[in-house]
């Protein structure tokens, strides 16, 4: 099995083979927290004005995401998990848009297999791509805002390489590292109503679920995900 860690959209549009596009903080453990609350349908685009005319098509939708990490106007809620959590979204289907994760979707074009990917379901990941056991790996780190590389995403991708591969992983220690750089932020005042600090304590609950979110391509820019235990 070959396994290669690319980095940002270049790297989504190199990605080959059976892929996961990584975005931990937030949207991709977020999608992980909508899928377990109920959520009927899961769409991710990356053009957020796809995002406005599916809700004019049909209002019952739900638009959830952010630029810039913040909620755009006429959405329903941020990329929050702290902001969603204990809501019932049984029969909802959501429409999810970000500056990272969901960019990293619609431009992951040859890939033979996609997934979204988060340290929530990593555990989960694992074990569907050995039972996949294909011969080519990519793991796409969307980094801030697609703009440069960032220390969660990364760890994750080597974590799902290195447990892959049977190599141990110093979670506690990537922690720690995690919550003086990229996570720093989430423990900023300033950024508490957007990017609160209980988020980054959600994105980074290791095998929280055992399933993953396979990406299924659609028609202009619109990508759905489906749970699949694991």
């Amino acid at each position: 099995m070959e396994i290669e860690i690319l980095q940002l959209t270049e790297g989504a549009k190199q990605a080959q083979g059976l892929t996961v596009v990584i975005d931990v903080f937030r949207a991709f453990s977020l999608a992980c927290y909508l899928a377990d609350q109920g959520a009927k349908e899961i769409i991710s685009v990356g053009n957020i004005e796809i995002a406005y005319t599916l809700k004019e098509e049909n209002p019952d939708i739900l638009l959830i995401g952010e630029r810039n990490e913040r909620m755009p106007q006429g959405f329903d809620y941020g990329n929050s998990p702290t902001h969603i959590r204990g809501i019932d979204f049984t029969g909802k289907t959501i429409v999810h848009t970000t500056s990272a994760g969901t960019q990293g979707l619609v431009n992951a074009e040859h890939a033979s297999e996609l997934l979204t990917g988060s340290f929530i379901n990593a555990p989960a990941i694992v074990r569907y791509i050995k039972r996949k056991n294909p011969e080519k790996v990519s793991l796409v780190c969307m980094g801030y805002s697609t703009q440069y590389p960032t220390e969660e995403d990364t760890f994750c991708a080597e974590y799902i390489r290195n447990s892959l591969l049977g190599m141990p992983t110093d979670i506690a220690a990537m922690i720690e590292i995690m919550r003086n750089t990229s996570g720093k932020r989430f423990f900023e005042p300033q950024n508490q109503r957007h990017s609160p600090e209980s988020d980054f304590h959600l994105c980074i609950e290791l095998g929280k679920y055992n399933f993953v979110l396979k990406a299924y391509d659609s028609t202009n820019g619109v990508i759905k995900l489906v749970k699949i235990e694991c």
